[in-house]
């Protein structure tokens, strides 16, 4: 059990830094599903690290990282689909 959360927790570092460096070196923008779902799944591979760590602080900057790429999916799907806001 260790081995997982330890690598789901560096999978989701990886996937944190991988959607920002794309963003910073203008690869991918951030209105894309791609930025969003890379930070939504990174930020969720970290929470499940840091609760297993018991890094309650980690566990929150994360969580509202993943609330932030939630919203921000919902918008994103919305405004391809045509939905009215």
């Amino acid at each position: 059990m260790e081995l997982l959360i330890t690598s789901l927790g560096w999978i989701g570092s990886i996937e944190v830094i991988a959607a920002y460096a794309l963003n910073s070196y203008q690869k991918v923008k951030s209105d894309s599903i791609t930025f969003q779902v890379l930070n939504l799944t990174g930020a969720i591979f970290l929470i499940i690290n840091s609760i297993y760590k018991e890094a309650y602080p980690f566990t929150f900057i994360n969580a509202v990282w993943s609330v932030i790429a939630i919203v921000a999916l919902v918008g994103i799907i919305r405004k391809r689909t045509g939905a009215i806001n």
